[in-house]
């Protein structure tokens, strides 16, 4: 992930935050008497932001140069610049034109809305990222299915559609299946259509 932080050091506190709750998050979404649970339970209500959108929602950068604000507006001071269009974000928060937002390691700031597309995008396992850990872009959405490519940590795509298990995703021309399970950019169980 290109990004630059003025000033100052990031711990690997905020890595390990994002890897023990996906661990947690996994181990809760394979449990059989989890899921006869929640599908006997009633479905969960959405929470609005002020801009009548669900809060939390994933979004994308739209250009290539992202200033992250300590405050929503341009006379708060930039804490992060993000390099890379198309990245993922996760909106958690709204204020006016400003959208508070949260990256794949956990970082937080406020971006202006102009800044931000809904196109959805999503980083491959990110908690993974500088292991020696290889994922399966699968050319059918099962366990089974032929391998379309192989995907390293931390990569980046599009995601084309989520069925609430699997992503049909594309990166550098390779579109497959993941298991939504393994992105960052799409919640447990949520549906996408691009």
């Amino acid at each position: 992930m290109s990004r630059r932080r003025k000033g100052t050091k990031v711990s690997g506190f905020a890595s390990l935050r994002l890897a023990l709750s996906a661990a947690f998050l996994g181990a809760l979404l394979y449990s059989p008497d989890l899921a006869a649970q929640n599908a006997a339970a009633p479905t969960q209500s959405v929470t609005l932001g002020p801009s009548g959108l669900p809060l939390p929602r994933f979004v994308s950068l739209k250009a290539g140069r992202v200033n992250s604000r300590v405050g929503p507006g341009v006379n708060y001071s930039v804490d992060w610049m993000y390099m890379k269009p198309g990245l993922p974000m996760e909106i958690i928060q709204e204020f006016d034109t400003w959208r508070r937002v949260r990256d794949a390691d956990g970082s937080e700031g406020w971006i202006n809305q102009s800044l931000l597309s809904g196109r959805r995008t999503a980083i491959v396992a990110p908690w993974q990222r500088g292991k020696d850990a290889r994922i399966n872009l699968l050319d059918d959405p099962q366990k089974d299915a032929g391998i379309v490519a192989i995907v390293e940590p931390g990569a980046m795509g599009t995601i084309k559609s989520c069925d609430g298990q699997w992503c049909e995703m594309t990166f550098s021309g390779h579109t497959g299946w993941l298991a939504q399970s393994l992105v960052w950019g799409a919640y447990p169980g949520e549906r996408v259509k691009d």
